[in-house]
């Protein structure tokens, strides 16, 4: 069975974790039969993680997104407005607006959210890490 997995890291780890990335250390994330997704929320905010100086990549953020959702065969999950509108919804527990987006898509899209985020465990989501 294959599992549709929402990529989606804390916005505290997410630099770190794309640190060693670009260090070359490898992570097994999923299976190749999995469908992996990546967020437009995720790349929105990686975006704003550059342009802040707070995430260095080798390459602008469209360029080094593109090639390595390419490269792993991720798909993009697009923000839906039906996705906005689910985070008015969602108990306040945690008040990052991306991280409530990814919330949302994972609920309506039933799909597990990868993360590191021990809060995301609060919600009624499947969360894998």
């Amino acid at each position: 069975m294959d599992t549709k997995v929402n990529v989606h890291e804390a916005k505290k780890h997410l630099s770190k974790l794309l640190q060693r990335v670009i260090n070359s250390e490898s992570f097994i994330i999923a299976k190749g039969s999995n469908e992996i997704f990546l967020s437009a929320a995720s790349a929105w905010e990686i975006a704003i993680e550059v342009a802040k100086g707070r995430l260095t990549l080798p390459e602008p953020p469209d360029q080094y997104l593109a090639d390595r959702m390419r490269l792993h065969r991720f798909s993009a999950l697009p923000i839906e407005l039906g996705h906005a509108l689910e985070v008015n919804r969602l108990p306040d527990i945690h008040q990052d607006p991306f991280t409530r987006l990814l919330i949302a898509q994972s609920q309506l899209e039933d799909i597990p959210l990868l993360t590191t985020d021990p809060k995301i465990h609060r919600y009624q989501v499947e969360a894998i890490w």
